[in-house]
């Protein structure tokens, strides 16, 4: 009998925040029903200087990795010399790194250095970071020009890829759905009892840290549109606003649109997630630029349809019409009108059953052939 191929993933993982964190995990528990696996993951992942919220969050272990070796120390040179010789020592026949933004520069580069011949294999989850800055393409191309293999997951991400690897060896793949969530198995109308929402209601999410770029204005900005053409639309906005809820809060008063929101403020504990992708009808990502976006494969998880914006990968996971819609950027009057569309159509259990018929093209089990393909 063939030995099992060893890999070696590394990437943050419980209790580690964040989509990456939880993909990490998935990722590994699908890997290692095929190969010999080692998870490595952040003794130390950012400074507190550098990132001043809170990084971990213990509340809830259904996403947690008991063989984690907490190894890497990502500002300690010394600990990249020894955590890259404990990794060689062990063989691996690939490594894989969860790459997501230039601040890892200086530890990938140095480990991937001192690997020597091993393989490696970069997990692009952004080629380039999302808030660009001077000499992140520099910074960049120095670490991935170190990879053998990589998987990206939308067109803008491997097109970014191929602008500094002209020959890079990649798989363009989709991101897998997030399943994890479901710890109760919560019904809509369980959902929305908890959250004290009517069964009448229509209900839209917005879900996720609120950046700049991922649109919400847009979204708030069809609010007015949506109340003339429906009755009972209400939008959540559950997600941490960081520094920058007052400009929203104002345009929420100059439209005229408060009895319409109800504002979740703040990092939400997986085990909160459930009830808010439960309660909701369809999921709203008004982004003006993207390169994908886990809160699309969260909402396929519930079996829930998704409003896009036509940006970076975000099309590449939207079948419009089946199991959601895409629309122009920067334009409420298209939110609003696919929104309307939706609940007057009564679109509901058809989007669910292509959602349903579209599962495998986004498992976990699809991105275990991706990588096996490279061993």
């Amino acid at each position: 009998m063939n030995e099992l191929k060893h890999i070696v993933l590394i990437g943050p993982v419980y209790p580690y925040k964040g989509g990456i964190s939880h993909y990490t995990g998935l990722m590994y528990r699908a890997l290692v029903k095929k190969f010999r696996v080692d998870m490595i993951s952040f003794k130390m992942q950012y400074p507190k200087f550098l990132f001043k919220k809170e990084q971990k969050d213990y509340s809830n272990d259904a996403f947690k990795i008991p063989e984690t070796d907490y190894m890497i120390n990502t500002a300690n040179p010394f600990n990249w010399i020894s955590s890259a010789r404990r990794i060689r020592k062990s063989k691996p026949d690939l490594v894989i790194f969860q790459w997501w933004h230039p601040y890892f520069v200086p530890c990938y580069w140095t480990v991937c250095k001192l690997l020597g011949k091993t393989k490696i294999l970069f997990l692009c989850h952004n080629v380039f970071p999302h808030e660009r800055f001077p000499l992140d393409r520099v910074l960049t191309k120095m670490v991935l020009k170190q990879g053998d293999y990589f998987i990206t997951q939308s067109g803008t991400d491997t097109e970014d890829l191929l602008s500094i690897k002209k020959d890079a060896e990649y798989i363009r793949a989709v991101l897998p759905t997030y399943n994890a969530f479901k710890f109760q198995n919560m019904s809509k109308e369980e959902a929305r009892k908890i959250l004290k929402l009517n069964e009448s209601e229509k209900i839209l999410l917005f879900f996720g840290f609120v950046r700049e770029y991922k649109g919400l204005k847009h979204l708030l900005n069809a609010l007015p549109v949506l109340k003339e053409a429906l009755t009972e639309v209400k939008l959540l906005v559950v997600g941490d606003f960081g520094g920058d809820k007052e400009e929203y809060t104002e345009l929420i008063q100059r439209l005229g649109i408060s009895e319409m929101l109800e504002v979740h403020d703040g990092y939400i504990p997986d085990k909160e997630v459930e009830k808010y992708f439960a309660a909701c009808d369809l999921v709203v990502l008004p982004y003006e630029s993207a390169t994908q976006s886990a809160v699309v494969q969260v909402a396929y998880g519930f079996e829930k349809p998704v409003v896009v914006t036509a940006v970076g990968g975000l099309p590449d996971v939207v079948i419009n019409g089946k199991t959601g819609y895409i629309v122009k950027p920067k334009d409420p009057e298209a939110l609003a009108s696919v929104i309307t569309q939706y609940f007057t159509e009564k679109k509901e259990q058809e989007f669910k059953g292509y959602i349903q018929e579209e599962a495998y093209k986004y498992s976990w089990d699809r991105m275990t052939e991706h990588v096996g393909k490279f061993l």
